[in-house]
């Protein structure tokens, strides 16, 4: 026990070390996270009136960042599955970036419940009024803190042992509940989907393929974060990123984005070529009805990122690092439109009494979530700034941390994820 506070107090104090520039960016995030805290106490303190959202249009902002956050911590999955399933190992030193972003990411999804809720103080009636297994939230509830815990035990478990000097039991400790690991990630999402599927009242959502999409861009969009992520690891910190790494996240985002495109295709297909009364919410997505088009620039701006990203990826231009991380902004970008606002916002417009009330989120509401945001990213830069130097063998339990990232003549061991050591001069 004094060994494991010796080595949280040491972490807490590396958090505040660094450069000029990561001073500045924590500043930063920090500035913008308490802004969104002020945001959010004013919403605590007048209600959700503060925000866009009224009985017509009960789900919003929140609910859109929530959704797509949840398929980017899903997403971390695609890191683990290449090294446990087929033992790549380019990416074997890498899958703690995405294990720690998975934290990170499901931290900032309980965040935009909880701002979502209108009485969070009751917000105890999740746990201690249970509808399992019937409710869906239930099932929810049970498997976004699952794979929260399932994540940070691999993280805690992987960084502590290597500050310790020794070799995790991979056996016991780390492969049974990465596995485990796979399958939830996939059930998170799977689950949120059908938290919209199962909604009867809003044909908009009820569709089989809503689950297969959610992965698929999920898939996309995640490993498109950490192809950016490891890029700015590698360039600010003495972390050394492979490319052919980054290539072969590349080949991953290029299948999964293919997939989506696919099928978001034939759901338009199937809403417009049927062109039933279900279609409305459709048409007011892509055209709008009448004069209420709020979104339709949105959901064609996202659909032109979503074709200019795939282009480039099926193009050569991608193995060119610039184009590259191009595509990914673009990618995230045009999933976060598509996904978020335009799968949230147009099941509730028309309402099923046929009444169009257009959502618009209020400068509260953005200032709420750019305040989880900051929290969430904050908190994934504290993670890596104490993870590369511990890994490396910077900060052991019998060497305390330097800012020289090489001293002379000294020999560092990495830790990979499957427990063995590799040292470098």
């Amino acid at each position: 026990m004094k060994n494991y506070a010796t080595f949280l107090w040491r972490c807490f104090r590396l958090s505040f070390v660094g450069d000029w520039r990561y001073q500045m960016w924590m500043l930063t995030l920090t500035a913008i996270a308490l802004i969104g805290l002020n945001a959010y106490c004013r919403q605590l303190v007048y209600g959700l009136a503060t925000t866009g959202m009224t009985d017509q249009v009960s789900w919003g902002l929140y609910i859109a960042n929530f959704t797509f956050l949840v398929g980017m911590a899903a997403a971390a999955v695609m890191l683990v599955i290449p090294v446990y399933i087929y033992r790549n190992k380019e990416l074997h030193d890498l899958v703690i970036f995405g294990e720690l972003a998975a934290v990170s990411f499901i931290i900032m999804c309980l965040l935009f419940v909880v701002v979502d809720l209108g009485r969070p103080d009751r917000m105890h009636h999740l746990f201690l009024r249970f509808n399992f297994p019937l409710s869906m939230l239930t099932w929810d509830v049970i498997v976004l803190n699952g794979y929260l815990l399932l994540n940070l035990h691999i993280c805690g478990y992987l960084i502590y042992c290597a500050y310790r000097k020794r070799e995790p039991r991979k056996a016991l400790f780390v492969v049974p509940f990465v596995l485990i690991a796979i399958v939830w990630a996939v059930s998170i999402h799977t689950v949120t989907a059908f938290l919209y599927v199962g909604l009867g009242a809003r044909p908009f959502w009820n569709s089989a393929i809503i689950a297969p999409r959610f992965l698929a861009s999920a898939f996309a969009a995640g490993p498109a974060f950490i192809i950016l992520t490891l890029q700015v690891i590698g360039r600010f910190t003495s972390y050394a990123v492979p490319q052919k790494a980054l290539m072969t996240l590349r080949q991953i985002v290029l299948v999964a984005l293919t997939i989506n495109v696919f099928l978001l295709l034939s759901e338009v297909f199937t809403e417009f070529y049927a062109d039933t009364g279900h279609s409305a919410s459709t048409h007011y997505l892509f055209f709008g009805i009448g004069n209420d088009r709020a979104l339709v620039p949105w959901i064609w701006t996202s659909m032109g990122m979503t074709a200019v990203a795939l282009l480039i990826l099926y193009l050569p231009l991608a193995r060119s690092l610039r184009y590259l991380n191009i595509a990914c902004v673009l990618i995230i970008v045009g999933i976060w439109i598509e996904k978020g606002m335009g799968l949230i916002v147009p099941a509730f417009i028309p309402t099923p009494i046929g009444e169009i009330v257009e959502y618009r989120p209020t400068i509260n509401e953005i200032l709420v979530c750019l305040g989880i945001w900051a929290a969430g990213i904050l908190l994934f830069t504290i993670s890596v700034r104490i993870t590369i130097p511990v890994l490396s063998g910077r900060l052991t339990i019998d060497r305390p941390y330097t800012m020289d990232p090489s001293p002379a003549g000294a020999e560092f061991t990495r830790v990979d994820v499957f427990g063995s050591e590799r040292s470098t001069s």
